[in-house]
């Protein structure tokens, strides 16, 4: 890193302080400490440009000249925009988070990709589970922790911030922990979908060695003491934001365990299997991991609405869960009622379309906060997954200004 990127730096982790401190950055934690509390408020807002940041925030935008440089720039400049930009409840902190230098293992074997030529573009794969033997081969991922590296990672990033933003060590080594997605690269989607009913014992063999995998890599997370509290302003689940009092436990002595997180699955792959085969194909392997978790949250863009009663009945503690644009929204608000926050994902087609239609946003918002109000719902907006906004930025500042509007009403 040369010492003009550090200034450069330097000057956005300012302004990040600068935003922190405000009165209004102040007071959104404690909206969301209330949303988890599944407390009645008014429905949060949270605007994720996720694959939109790169016309938002185009590459070439960016001066810093080293690579690690350009990306810590990257999330800085974005941190600021979404600040500046967008009206809605995520909260900016003065937190700079330094990854423990932790190696993690895969299974042992892996797919092979056929990835396009286009940036960004579609691909396939070659799952390499082609018999029941092949599920053999699948090994544990092991985790080590190299603690002289971390140490140096933190002690440079502290010279570099420290006297702006507070530096601290933070461990986070999974998006999801559902494995049927990671077995669907294995296996294959259309496969999977196939031995549902004709080799099941082959998806049961594949889908317990994962889990057992799974949990055992939990576990050396654990020991090694690498896990992170992720109960302020962390994204937990598919949307949403870790602020809770319900973690960690009241016997939490300063090492992080798995009880003391939220946890979070999701079947992305599994959106057109029966309630039932989602039971026994997925849950059952789900559970015992959700298990070790204080909070959970559940789903992503799979509609989940005729599922909720099993989730219901049989995920762990679960406090959130995803309601895509593509699961109806009025089952939905009858089956949770108050009882687990509504996390709702608006259709990002809405700014990713050729053109936008404000008032066609005004009206699916408004129908959903009618919805869940009727039924007493604990509701979240959360609009994510545009991995375009058609070269148009203020499409984001406009619909959170509509849902905010809307929100407060």
């Amino acid at each position: 890193m040369t010492q003009d990127d550090g200034t450069i730096l330097r000057d956005l982790a300012r302004r990040i302080a600068e935003i922190a401190a405000t009165d209004e950055q102040q007071s959104r934690p404690e909206r969301w400490r209330a949303q988890n509390g599944l407390e009645r408020q008014r429905p949060l807002v949270y605007c994720s440009p996720e694959g939109s940041w790169i016309e938002l925030i185009p590459e070439e935008t960016l001066v810093c000249e080293d690579g690690d440089a350009r990306g810590l720039e990257r999330g800085f400049r974005q941190r600021i925009y979404a600040a500046e930009h967008f009206d809605d409840d995520q909260v900016c902190d003065n937190v700079f988070r330094v990854p423990y230098a932790v190696h993690n293992t895969a299974w042992g074997v892996g797919p092979e990709y056929v990835r396009p030529a286009e940036a960004r573009g579609a691909y396939v794969w070659d799952p390499p589970v082609k018999t029941a033997q092949d599920v053999e081969k699948i090994t544990r991922p092991e985790a080590t922790h190299d603690e002289e590296a971390s140490q140096r990672n933190l002690a440079f990033y502290q010279d570099l911030f420290g006297d702006i933003l507070e530096v601290r060590l933070h461990g986070g080594y999974w998006w999801a922990l559902g494995l049927i997605d990671e077995w669907t690269f294995l296996r294959g989607i259309e496969q999977t979908y196939w031995d549902m009913t004709d080799n099941p014992d082959l998806l049961r063999a594949g889908m317990q060695r994962l889990m057992e995998g799974k949990l055992a890599w939990l576990d050396q997370l654990e020991r090694l003491g690498v896990l992170s509290l992720n109960n302020e302003n962390n994204y937990v689940g598919s949307g949403g934001f870790g602020y809770t009092n319900q973690l960690p436990q009241d016997d939490f002595a300063g090492t992080v365990r798995l009880k003391d997180m939220w946890g979070f699955c999701e079947a992305q792959t599994m959106c057109e299997v029966s309630p039932a085969m989602h039971d026994e194909f997925v849950l059952t392997y789900q559970v015992p991991i959700l298990e070790r978790f204080g909070l959970n949250c559940y789903g992503c863009c799979e509609p989940l609405h005729l599922k909720l009663d099993i989730l219901k009945a049989k995920v762990p503690r679960m406090r959130r869960i995803s309601i895509s644009p593509w699961a109806d929204k009025r089952i939905s608000a009858e089956k949770l009622g108050g009882d687990v926050v509504f996390s709702w994902k608006p259709n990002p087609a809405a700014l990713a379309g050729v053109e936008f239609d404000a008032e066609w946003v005004r009206q699916d918002i408004r129908e959903t906060v009618d919805i869940a109000r009727e039924h007493g719902c604990v509701l979240e907006m959360i609009i994510k997954d545009t991995h375009t906004c058609n070269h148009q930025p203020w499409r984001f500042d406009e619909w959170c200004r509509i849902a905010m509007e809307e929100a407060k009403r």
